[in-house]
C-alpha cells in the first residue's frame, strides 16, 4: 500500500488544495473612442492599461475539516515546490 506524502496535520485527511487569492486594480485610460488604449471598437474588461497586485495569500487547504497551512508557491510556471508543501503542512493551522 502506498503511503500518502502529504496529510493535514489537524485531521489527518488526504484531500488537500493549494489556493492562490489575489486581488488587482486594473486600470484604463480613459480617452475619446472608448475605455483603454488598447480598446477600440468594443470594451473588453480583459484588455487593460495596467494592471497592479494590492494583495495575494498563498495557502494549501484541507477538504475535509477546513485548516488553512501558508504555502509560498514558485513565482515561476513551474507549480509548487514539493519542500514548500511538506513545509506548510507540518505547520499547525
Amino acid at each position: 500500500m502506498e503511503k500518502k506524502r502529504f496529510i493535514c496535520p489537524a485531521c489527518g485527511g488526504h484531500k488537500l488544495i493549494a489556493k492562490y487569492e489575489a486581488k488587482y486594480i486594473y486600470s484604463y485610460i480613459i480617452d475619446d473612442n472608448s475605455p483603454g488604449t488598447l480598446n477600440t471598437d468594443e470594451f473588453y474588461p480583459f484588455l487593460y492599461d495596467k494592471r497592479e497586485q494590492t494583495e495575494s495569500k498563498q495557502y494549501v487547504e484541507c477538504t475535509g475539516c477546513g485548516a488553512q497551512y501558508p504555502c509560498t508557491f514558485t513565482t515561476d510556471n513551474k507549480g509548487i515546490d514539493s519542500k514548500a508543501l511538506e513545509k506548510a503542512m507540518t505547520l499547525k493551522p
